[in-house]
């Protein structure tokens, strides 16, 4: 078995319950000789640590110096099975120090609250440790230093791994970062040039910058590649059926295997003393699909425990959507709510045992970083949000697309959490999400259909000039055994066929129709200008939520109003608000994270590949990140929502209901005293027809089906674990 086989076939061993460790240098020890070196390295990311970090690195050191000599000492001849013996432990030593300095060069050591000199000074030791323990093994070795080139390696593979299974263009940022660090890689010295290539990559990416300028905070659309996400500054992580599928793809360990995240369990090991579950897994296909995304999330709970710790959950939070199947339903929603909750509990009080071993106990253990994704899909979600946030249970409202969902969803936090606080709870971060780009692809789905239409009215020969306009924009295969007219439209102008709006085969379709110009250039600048105003659709609906609530003009009448109804005292209704983030999400363009920045009460979702759209947008000529500080305040032109209202009947109508209030709202916001209310308007989208409108019929539909095909998947794994 070569080196790199025999550290990837060396699984974590047992930990003691309780842990036997006698101080901080020797709990790290004894957690990296086990094998969680992520773990490890975690432990010293605690605010009680300020101010004794050097000294306790400086004592790691010196017991991993002794055990990395003793170690070569058993490779006496180069016998090859004594030396398998002490690989696993050298690259243990390794990836925990290599853990560490990215700690310390991360964000997360800002969060936590260690002086920029101590941690820089617990880097440089780890930084001539490593170098010391390289030189070791390139002196006893034979071949260079492969144990430390595997270890490098690993880590940049695990890098590219996110969205691998599930990829699109132009890939994930982190994979980018992968190539561009491996790049500075001098492998006669691997360790120390890996380190001074990531920290070049981690602290010059405009995350990093925006987030340590306090511009803004981010957090990930994907389940996969938060570590490295925590050094840039990454506070969040968004989860849904199609992405807990998604997360197997790319890391299938976490089927069956260790996936890299210290004490998480894998889907076998969760099921497999299930026996009940086990003999007839069709019957309880729900609870293992529920079963198999708690497996894809507690790697995240992990990875964010520590900043959850130190910032008493303001940070850290990891967003879980709940089954879309029983989402209208209040009381099976909340029930599994419940099950979820408890489970992570039970599974975060053994995990903090070991992360905050021997700190003081003024943390409460156990509680979840977790926030549930409650689909704003019908008024069941307004009960389902009041009735978590009372809890101390935070909510992330999701498949949310209009400003009357969202304010509707934000009132409902608000009295839940007054009711939590009011009983001395306090609350966690919490989050609104607007899915931004889907209502873009929404509202660009109708306007192609409104415009489709009208050609086909004045075609002589509808079916073939549909055949004509499929085949040029490759749709054919789709639509070629529809047999409804309206299939066939819905089809050609969806997403994946006519986005954006103006290509080439679609302007020329119109032109050829006089829809709206017989001008082949009046219809493309046209088209143009509509594709342009659309893609602003979630980001006008983003900017009004924000200064509805946000504003500095309107956020101080809220914190008064909540104060006096709910009968809190300042500081109270101050901690209600305080952590209601708006989350701008479901991002296709980079303006639409650029432009909807807010240096308070705004967390951005991004998905990877969005994330290296944003990373290359920051590296054009004349980018300056200042620029954006809270970008989520400044107006865009306001002809465009003018221009969206009075368009095209069904697209204008789509956009109004997205964009203005519901009368009952606007009572409420009056009574606040929001300033300029007029211009809200008042023919939102009312909570009984949230279920009814676009953009979440085919967003549920798509959680469905993903829900669906991952729940046939953990069927299909269970009944291969009986048959085995």
């Amino acid at each position: 078995m070569n080196i790199k086989d025999t550290i990837s076939f060396s699984k974590p061993e047992r930990l003691d319950f309780p842990a036997l460790s006698a101080d901080h240098a020797g709990h790290v020890v004894y957690l990296a000789e086990k094998g969680y070196t992520k773990l490890a390295a975690d432990h010293l990311l605690h605010r009680e640590m300020i101010g004794r970090l050097e000294e306790t690195v400086g004592n790691i050191i010196r017991q991993f110096s002794l055990i990395f000599n003793r170690a070569f000492l058993k490779r006496e001849n180069y016998r090859a099975i004594e030396y398998g013996e002490s690989v696993p432990l050298c690259a243990r030593i390794y990836d925990a120090l290599i853990q560490m300095a990215l700690n310390f060069i991360g964000l997360e050591k800002e969060i936590v609250g260690f002086p920029d000199a101590e941690s820089n000074g617990a880097y440089l030791k780890i930084v001539e440790a490593l170098k010391s323990f390289e030189d070791m093994e390139r002196n006893e070795m034979r071949n260079g230093a492969p144990i430390a080139e595997a270890v490098t390696r690993a880590i940049l593979s695990d890098m590219s791994k996110v969205m691998s299974g599930f990829y699109r263009p132009p890939g994930s940022m982190l994979a980018y970062m992968a190539k561009e660090i491996e790049k500075n890689i001098d492998w006669s010295n691997i360790l120390t040039s890996f380190l001074n290539s990531a920290k070049n990559q981690i602290q010059s990416n405009v995350y990093y910058r925006l987030s340590k300028a306090g511009i803004c905070k981010f957090g990930n659309d994907y389940a996969l590649g938060l570590r490295w996400l925590r050094h840039l500054g990454f506070v969040q992580v968004s989860t849904n059926p199609v992405l807990a599928a998604a997360s197997y793809d790319d890391d299938p360990s976490l089927w069956d295997g260790y996936n890299g995240e210290d004490l998480c369990p894998d889907f076998k090991s969760e099921i497999e003393e299930n026996f009940e579950m086990l003999e007839k897994p069709h019957l309880f296909s729900d609870e293992l699909a529920a079963k198999g995304t708690e497996v894809s999330i507690w790697p995240n709970l992990v990875v964010f425990r520590p900043i959850a710790v130190a910032s008493n959950m303001r940070h850290g939070m990891v967003s879980l959507q709940l089954n879309p199947n029983i989402a209208d339903d209040f009381e099976k929603s909340f029930r599994e709510a419940l099950k979820i909750y408890l489970d992570a509990d039970k599974f975060l009080k053994k995990y903090d045992h070991y992360l905050l071993w021997g700190y003081s106990t003024s943390f409460e253990h156990g509680r979840p970083n977790i926030v549930f994704k409650v689909a704003g899909s019908s008024p069941a979600a307004i009960k389902l949000t009041r009735k978590l946030e009372s809890l101390g249970i935070g909510t992330n409202n999701t498949v949310t697309f209009t400003v009357s969902q969202e304010v509707e969803l934000i009132l409902a936090k608000i009295s839940g959490r007054a009711e939590a606080v009011k009983k001395g709870i306090r609350p966690t971060t919490v989050y609104e999400t607007n899915m931004g780009g889907r209502l873009d692809d929404h509202m660009r789905e109708i306007q192609a259909e409104e415009l489709l239409r009208e050609a086909l009215k004045r075609s002589r020969s509808a079916n073939e000039d549909l055949r004509r306009l499929s085949e040029a924009l490759n749709a054919w295969g789709e639509i070629k055994d529809k047999t409804s007219l309206n299939d066939k439209i819905r089809i050609i102008c969806s997403r994946r066929f006519l986005s954006p709006l103006n290509k080439e085969p679609f302007i020329s379709f119109l032109a050829e129709h006089g829809v709206p110009y017989a001008s082949r250039d009046k219809v493309a600048d046209y088209i143009a200008r509509l594709e342009e105003d659309i893609s602003y659709c979630g980001i006008l609906v983003t900017k009004r939520v924000y200064e509805i609530f946000f504003s500095q003009e309107n956020r101080h009448k809220w914190i008064f109003y909540i104060q006096s109804k709910f009968n809190l005292t300042s500081e109270q209704a101050e901690m209600v608000l305080q952590g209601i983030d708006v989350l701008p999400a479901s991002k296709r363009k980079p303006k639409e994270t650029l432009l909807t920045l807010g240096s308070t009460h705004v967390t951005h979702t991004e998905f990877p590949n969005h994330q290296t759209n944003v990373l290359l947008e920051s590296r054009k000529a004349g980018f300056n990140h200042e620029n954006y500080r809270d970008s989520i305040l400044r107006d865009v032109d306001s002809e465009i929502a003018l221009r969206l209202s009075a368009g095209w009947e069904e697209t204008a109508d789509n956009f109004v209901k997205a964009y203005e209030l519901t009368p009952e709202q606007s009572r409420i916001l009056e009574e606040v005293g929001v300033a300029n209310l007029y211009k809200y308007g008042t023919h939102g989208l009312r909570p009984d027809e949230w279920g009814s409108y676009g953009a979440t019929v085919k967003t549920m539909e798509e959680f469905s089906r993903s829900y669906e095909e991952f729940k046939k998947k953990c069927v299909e794994f269970a009944l291969k674990l009986i048959r085995s």
